[in-house]
């Protein structure tokens, strides 16, 4: 009877610590930019919230600033099942489907009532290609407006021919050579030294990024241009997500929906914060000439008909929701 009875008591300590080896999930999640950034905040506030709905079943363990995984990388990474779970500049896919570009189309959208609008319109389009790779988005929060930052007066489009122009996506890119500049590929950690030792001019990025990477050092103009609102999106691996619980899907999904609110509030105030901060460092904080004004406008109609021409039928859909 004794053996019996340490016999069950055997099994049912093994069922037990089998039961909970399976109900814990631990994460490990890249993004590519710093702890301090808001962007990253929130994501570390979206984990502590999953961790605290699942009772520390689902635990997100949060890699800033590329740590874990370079920004180029992650993706893919996710994709894979290196990582389960990661963050990306939406717009760093643009070449693999237009559609991935779409919030970096210049002047398009250029506050954040026309920037959530066309979120509205890409996302189904947004899910549909993710789902395609085994991904799902789970939320998406945008920059604060794009400025010009350089070292130099920049009056007119023309002020910027032949200057080295930072880029992370096809449609910088394509701003660039449109502005006859020299394209140059630099990730934000690499901004302080791309600048200190000429590998680039000029950049069009965020008042958060000139702060994050303290711009005052390395230039002295900022346009506040107002360009476009790229946006980040969170996003997991489709089969990592399957295998949780019923009510741990839940979890992050209802954590997703409130850091998605949540962030759009922190870029509107960080846009506010960082552009005084800039002002406060003694970055030249300018409006945009009506020359330079006029000539990025142009631009940007160009860009706009070449995104929509390469973007086909659901190109021309999204861009029809968006202008109802």
């Amino acid at each position: 009877m004794t053996m019996v009875i340490r016999g069950v008591a055997a099994l049912a300590l093994t069922a037990l610590l089998s039961t909970a080896a399976q109900a814990q999930t631990k994460w490990d999640m890249p993004t590519p930019y710093p702890a301090g950034n808001f962007h990253t905040k929130n994501i570390v506030t979206f984990t502590e919230d999953i961790d605290k709905a699942t009772k520390g079943a689902v635990k997100i363990t949060v890699h800033p600033a590329g740590s874990l995984i370079k920004h180029a990388d992650i993706k893919r990474s996710v994709r894979q099942g290196t990582a389960p779970i990661g963050e990306m500049i939406i717009s760093l896919a643009s070449n693999e489907s237009p559609i991935y570009g779409l919030d970096s189309v210049p002047f398009l959208a250029t506050g954040y009532d026309a920037a959530r609008k066309l979120y509205a319109a890409q996302k189904p389009y947004l899910e549909k290609l993710l789902d395609k790779e085994g991904l799902k988005l789970l939320f998406s929060v945008p920059w604060p407006p794009q400025g010009i930052y350089a070292k130099r007066d920049i009056n007119s489009v023309a002020d910027l021919k032949g200057l080295k122009f930072r880029t992370y996506n096809a449609t910088i890119g394509r701003i660039a050579a449109l502005a006859g500049a020299i394209p140059t590929q630099i990730e934000v950690p690499d901004l302080p030294t791309a600048f200190a030792t000429g590998r680039v001019d000029v950049m069009i990025t965020s008042a958060s990024t000139g702060v994050d990477t303290k711009a005052e050092d390395y230039l002295t103009h900022y346009y506040d241009t107002q360009a476009w609102l790229p946006r980040n999106m969170v996003f997991v691996n489709k089969d990592a997500f399957a295998k949780l619980s019923a009510e741990q899907q839940k979890a992050v999904l209802d954590a997703a929906k409130v850091a998605e609110e949540r962030g759009w509030k922190a870029s509107e105030e960080e846009m506010s914060i960082k552009t005084s901060a800039l002002k406060a460092a003694k970055i030249k904080v300018l409006p945009p000439s009506p020359e330079l004004k006029a000539g990025l406008a142009k631009i940007g109609e160009t860009i706009t008909t070449e995104w929509e021409a390469s973007a086909g039928a659901d190109g021309k859909a999204i861009l029809a929701a968006f202008r109802k």
